[in-house]
Protein backbone atom coordinates (compact mmCIF):
# COMPACT_ATOMS: atom_id res chain seq x y z
CA UNK A 1 0.00 0.00 0.00
CA UNK A 2 2.78 2.28 0.63
CA UNK A 3 4.64 1.45 -2.16
CA UNK A 4 1.40 2.35 -4.05
CA UNK A 5 0.69 5.62 -1.96
CA UNK A 6 4.73 6.83 -3.55
CA UNK A 7 3.88 5.72 -6.94
CA UNK A 8 1.30 7.96 -6.96
CA UNK A 9 2.46 11.13 -5.68
CA UNK A 10 5.79 11.31 -7.02
CA UNK A 11 4.65 12.52 -10.49
CA UNK A 12 3.38 15.27 -8.90
CA UNK A 13 5.96 16.09 -7.57
CA UNK A 14 7.95 16.08 -10.46
CA UNK A 15 5.04 18.81 -11.97
CA UNK A 16 5.77 20.96 -8.27
CA UNK A 17 9.40 20.91 -9.22
CA UNK A 18 9.21 22.34 -12.78
CA UNK A 19 6.52 24.82 -11.51
CA UNK A 20 9.24 25.81 -8.85
CA UNK A 21 11.17 27.53 -12.15
CA UNK A 22 8.85 30.19 -12.00
CA UNK A 23 11.30 31.22 -9.15
CA UNK A 24 14.35 30.87 -10.89
CA UNK A 25 14.01 32.22 -14.06
CA UNK A 26 13.22 36.08 -14.59
CA UNK A 27 12.00 35.79 -18.00
CA UNK A 28 9.46 34.14 -20.12
CA UNK A 29 10.79 30.33 -21.20
CA UNK A 30 13.10 30.96 -24.22
CA UNK A 31 11.59 29.04 -27.65
CA UNK A 32 14.45 26.52 -27.81
CA UNK A 33 13.81 25.30 -24.16
CA UNK A 34 10.29 25.01 -24.63
CA UNK A 35 10.88 23.17 -27.69
CA UNK A 36 13.20 20.84 -25.97
CA UNK A 37 11.17 20.05 -23.59
CA UNK A 38 8.37 19.29 -25.20
CA UNK A 39 10.26 17.14 -27.37
CA UNK A 40 11.42 15.67 -23.99
CA UNK A 41 8.19 14.93 -22.35
CA UNK A 42 6.51 13.41 -25.97
CA UNK A 43 9.27 10.90 -25.92
CA UNK A 44 9.17 9.60 -22.66
CA UNK A 45 5.50 9.45 -22.67
CA UNK A 46 5.69 7.10 -26.52
CA UNK A 47 7.95 5.25 -24.68
CA UNK A 48 5.90 4.43 -21.68
CA UNK A 49 3.45 3.66 -23.27
CA UNK A 50 5.16 0.92 -25.78
CA UNK A 51 7.43 -0.82 -23.27
CA UNK A 52 5.16 -0.20 -19.88
CA UNK A 53 1.53 -0.22 -21.16
CA UNK A 54 1.73 -2.18 -24.34
CA UNK A 55 3.85 -4.51 -24.46
CA UNK A 56 2.66 -5.77 -20.81
CA UNK A 57 -0.80 -6.48 -22.43
CA UNK A 58 0.03 -8.64 -24.92
CA UNK A 59 2.32 -10.63 -22.53
CA UNK A 60 -0.60 -11.38 -20.08
CA UNK A 61 -2.56 -12.90 -22.98
CA UNK A 62 0.39 -14.94 -24.32
CA UNK A 63 -1.08 -17.88 -23.68
CA UNK A 64 -3.76 -16.81 -26.60
CA UNK A 65 -1.65 -17.16 -29.39
CA UNK A 66 -2.00 -14.66 -32.17
CA UNK A 67 -5.21 -13.49 -30.64
CA UNK A 68 -2.96 -12.15 -27.70
CA UNK A 69 -2.73 -8.74 -29.31
CA UNK A 70 -6.27 -8.24 -29.17
CA UNK A 71 -6.96 -6.65 -25.96
CA UNK A 72 -3.75 -4.22 -26.83
CA UNK A 73 -5.41 -3.17 -29.94
CA UNK A 74 -9.16 -2.92 -28.89
CA UNK A 75 -7.83 -1.06 -25.34
CA UNK A 76 -5.74 1.54 -27.62
CA UNK A 77 -8.48 2.75 -29.68
CA UNK A 78 -10.90 2.99 -27.06
CA UNK A 79 -8.14 4.89 -25.24
CA UNK A 80 -7.74 7.08 -28.19
CA UNK A 81 -11.53 7.52 -28.92
CA UNK A 82 -12.33 8.48 -25.17
CA UNK A 83 -9.63 11.43 -25.29
CA UNK A 84 -10.61 12.38 -28.44
CA UNK A 85 -14.61 12.90 -27.01
CA UNK A 86 -13.23 14.52 -23.70
CA UNK A 87 -11.68 16.85 -26.06
CA UNK A 88 -14.56 17.64 -27.96
CA UNK A 89 -17.01 17.85 -25.04
CA UNK A 90 -14.43 20.05 -22.71
CA UNK A 91 -13.95 24.05 -23.29
CA UNK A 92 -10.26 24.51 -22.78
CA UNK A 93 -7.84 26.65 -24.07
CA UNK A 94 -3.70 25.49 -24.74
CA UNK A 95 -0.91 27.87 -23.78
CA UNK A 96 0.14 30.13 -26.07
CA UNK A 97 -3.38 30.19 -27.91
CA UNK A 98 -6.25 32.57 -27.50
CA UNK A 99 -8.53 30.19 -29.85
CA UNK A 100 -10.84 27.87 -27.12
CA UNK A 101 -11.47 24.59 -28.57
CA UNK A 102 -14.70 22.55 -27.64
CA UNK A 103 -18.05 23.84 -27.40
CA UNK A 104 -18.71 27.68 -26.71
CA UNK A 105 -18.89 28.79 -22.79
CA UNK A 106 -18.07 31.70 -20.66
CA UNK A 107 -15.55 29.89 -18.38
CA UNK A 108 -12.33 32.35 -17.39
CA UNK A 109 -9.19 32.00 -19.29
CA UNK A 110 -7.73 30.69 -16.63
CA UNK A 111 -10.62 27.94 -16.19
CA UNK A 112 -9.86 27.01 -19.16
CA UNK A 113 -5.92 26.64 -19.01
CA UNK A 114 -6.71 24.16 -16.41
CA UNK A 115 -9.26 22.31 -18.30
CA UNK A 116 -6.79 21.53 -21.02
CA UNK A 117 -3.88 21.05 -18.65
CA UNK A 118 -6.29 18.19 -16.77
CA UNK A 119 -7.42 16.86 -20.64
CA UNK A 120 -3.49 16.53 -20.52
CA UNK A 121 -2.50 14.76 -17.23
CA UNK A 122 -5.21 12.51 -17.29
CA UNK A 123 -3.88 9.91 -19.51
CA UNK A 124 -0.47 10.03 -17.14
CA UNK A 125 -2.40 9.29 -13.48
CA UNK A 126 -4.20 6.35 -15.43
CA UNK A 127 -0.90 4.98 -17.10
CA UNK A 128 0.52 5.14 -13.32
CA UNK A 129 -2.43 3.63 -11.82
CA UNK A 130 -3.39 1.06 -14.12
CA UNK A 131 0.90 -0.05 -13.80
CA UNK A 132 0.50 -0.20 -9.83
CA UNK A 133 -2.84 -1.51 -10.15
CA UNK A 134 -1.02 -4.63 -11.58
CA UNK A 135 1.93 -4.97 -9.75
CA UNK A 136 -0.29 -5.00 -7.02
CA UNK A 137 -1.79 -7.90 -8.80
CA UNK A 138 1.08 -9.90 -8.37
CA UNK A 139 0.39 -12.25 -11.27
CA UNK A 140 0.17 -10.15 -14.05
CA UNK A 141 4.32 -10.66 -14.99
CA UNK A 142 4.10 -7.10 -14.07
CA UNK A 143 6.64 -5.50 -10.46
CA UNK A 144 6.64 -2.48 -8.20
CA UNK A 145 9.88 -2.02 -9.67
CA UNK A 146 8.22 -1.24 -13.45
CA UNK A 147 5.70 0.39 -11.56
CA UNK A 148 7.85 2.85 -10.28
CA UNK A 149 9.83 3.36 -13.18
CA UNK A 150 6.22 4.49 -14.79
CA UNK A 151 5.91 6.56 -12.40
CA UNK A 152 9.22 8.19 -12.04
CA UNK A 153 9.91 8.67 -15.46
CA UNK A 154 5.94 10.41 -16.00
CA UNK A 155 7.17 12.58 -13.27
CA UNK A 156 11.02 13.37 -14.83
CA UNK A 157 8.76 14.64 -17.85
CA UNK A 158 6.44 16.64 -15.46
CA UNK A 159 9.37 18.70 -14.57
CA UNK A 160 9.39 20.69 -17.83
CA UNK A 161 5.32 20.08 -18.42
CA UNK A 162 5.61 22.06 -15.05
CA UNK A 163 7.57 24.90 -16.08
CA UNK A 164 5.78 25.15 -19.48
CA UNK A 165 2.99 25.96 -17.60
CA UNK A 166 3.90 27.70 -15.11
CA UNK A 167 6.17 30.25 -16.82
CA UNK A 168 3.62 31.81 -19.24
CA UNK A 169 1.20 32.05 -16.24
CA UNK A 170 3.72 34.33 -14.82
CA UNK A 171 4.68 36.06 -18.42
CA UNK A 172 0.71 37.09 -18.48
CA UNK A 173 0.83 38.77 -15.36
CA UNK A 174 0.25 36.63 -12.56
CA UNK A 175 2.07 36.89 -9.45
CA UNK A 176 5.36 34.06 -8.46
CA UNK A 177 3.29 31.77 -6.29
CA UNK A 178 0.23 32.19 -7.88
CA UNK A 179 2.04 30.93 -11.07
CA UNK A 180 3.35 28.19 -8.84
CA UNK A 181 0.52 27.37 -7.50
CA UNK A 182 -1.36 27.50 -10.71
CA UNK A 183 1.31 25.00 -12.20
CA UNK A 184 1.64 22.55 -9.47
CA UNK A 185 -2.36 21.98 -9.49
CA UNK A 186 -1.85 21.21 -12.97
CA UNK A 187 -0.55 17.55 -11.56
CA UNK A 188 -3.30 16.83 -9.04
CA UNK A 189 -5.27 15.33 -11.27
CA UNK A 190 -2.45 12.50 -11.64
CA UNK A 191 -3.08 11.33 -8.47
CA UNK A 192 -6.58 11.32 -8.08
CA UNK A 193 -6.85 9.68 -11.70
CA UNK A 194 -4.17 6.56 -10.47
CA UNK A 195 -6.01 5.57 -7.64
CA UNK A 196 -9.53 5.66 -9.10
CA UNK A 197 -7.92 3.09 -11.90
CA UNK A 198 -6.21 1.19 -8.90
CA UNK A 199 -9.32 0.91 -7.22
CA UNK A 200 -11.63 0.50 -10.44
CA UNK A 201 -8.59 -2.12 -11.94
CA UNK A 202 -8.67 -4.05 -8.48
CA UNK A 203 -12.19 -4.75 -9.34
CA UNK A 204 -11.59 -6.21 -12.91
CA UNK A 205 -8.47 -8.04 -12.96
CA UNK A 206 -9.24 -10.04 -16.30
CA UNK A 207 -9.82 -6.32 -18.14
CA UNK A 208 -5.84 -5.04 -17.09
CA UNK A 209 -4.27 -6.04 -20.84
CA UNK A 210 -7.66 -3.85 -21.60
CA UNK A 211 -6.70 -0.91 -18.99
CA UNK A 212 -3.35 -0.56 -19.50
CA UNK A 213 -3.38 -0.40 -24.06
CA UNK A 214 -6.13 2.32 -22.91
CA UNK A 215 -3.89 4.46 -21.20
CA UNK A 216 -1.15 3.99 -23.81
CA UNK A 217 -4.06 5.31 -26.16
CA UNK A 218 -4.85 8.24 -24.15
CA UNK A 219 -1.18 9.44 -23.88
CA UNK A 220 -0.33 8.51 -27.11
CA UNK A 221 -3.52 10.60 -28.19
CA UNK A 222 -1.86 13.53 -25.99
CA UNK A 223 1.53 13.22 -27.97
CA UNK A 224 0.46 13.38 -31.39
CA UNK A 225 -2.88 15.87 -30.76
CA UNK A 226 -0.92 18.75 -28.68
CA UNK A 227 2.88 18.10 -28.03
CA UNK A 228 3.97 17.30 -31.01
CA UNK A 229 2.41 19.68 -33.52
CA UNK A 230 3.66 22.40 -30.65
CA UNK A 231 6.95 21.05 -30.89
CA UNK A 232 7.36 21.18 -34.41
CA UNK A 233 5.88 24.61 -35.06
CA UNK A 234 8.12 27.27 -36.42
CA UNK A 235 11.75 27.35 -35.87
CA UNK A 236 13.95 24.89 -34.17
CA UNK A 237 12.22 21.77 -34.10
CA UNK A 238 15.31 19.73 -34.41
CA UNK A 239 15.46 20.54 -30.77
CA UNK A 240 12.31 18.77 -29.89
CA UNK A 241 13.40 15.89 -32.23
CA UNK A 242 16.52 15.65 -30.07
CA UNK A 243 14.35 16.12 -26.67
CA UNK A 244 12.16 13.38 -27.76
CA UNK A 245 15.00 10.57 -28.33
CA UNK A 246 16.77 11.49 -25.21
CA UNK A 247 12.85 11.16 -23.58
CA UNK A 248 12.89 7.89 -25.53
CA UNK A 249 15.74 6.26 -24.41
CA UNK A 250 15.51 7.29 -20.88
CA UNK A 251 12.14 6.10 -19.85
CA UNK A 252 13.14 2.65 -22.05
CA UNK A 253 16.15 2.49 -19.92
CA UNK A 254 14.14 3.28 -16.93
CA UNK A 255 11.66 0.40 -17.77
CA UNK A 256 14.26 -1.96 -18.66
CA UNK A 257 16.50 -1.50 -16.01
CA UNK A 258 14.23 -1.24 -13.36
CA UNK A 259 11.59 -3.87 -14.84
Amino acid sequence: MTAIAIGLLIPMLGTMLGAAFVFLMKDEMSPRLQKSLLGFASGVMVAASVWSLLIPAIEMEANSGKWSVVPAAVGFLLGIGFLLLIDELTPHLHIGTDTPEGPRSHLSRTAMLALAVTIHNLPEGMAVGVVLAGAGEGTTGLSIASALAVSIGIAIQNVPEGAIISMPMRAAGNSKWRSFVIGSLSGAVEPIGGLAVVLLASLMTPALPYLLAFAAGAMFYVVVEELIPEASEGKHSNLSTIGFAIGFVLMMVLDVVMG
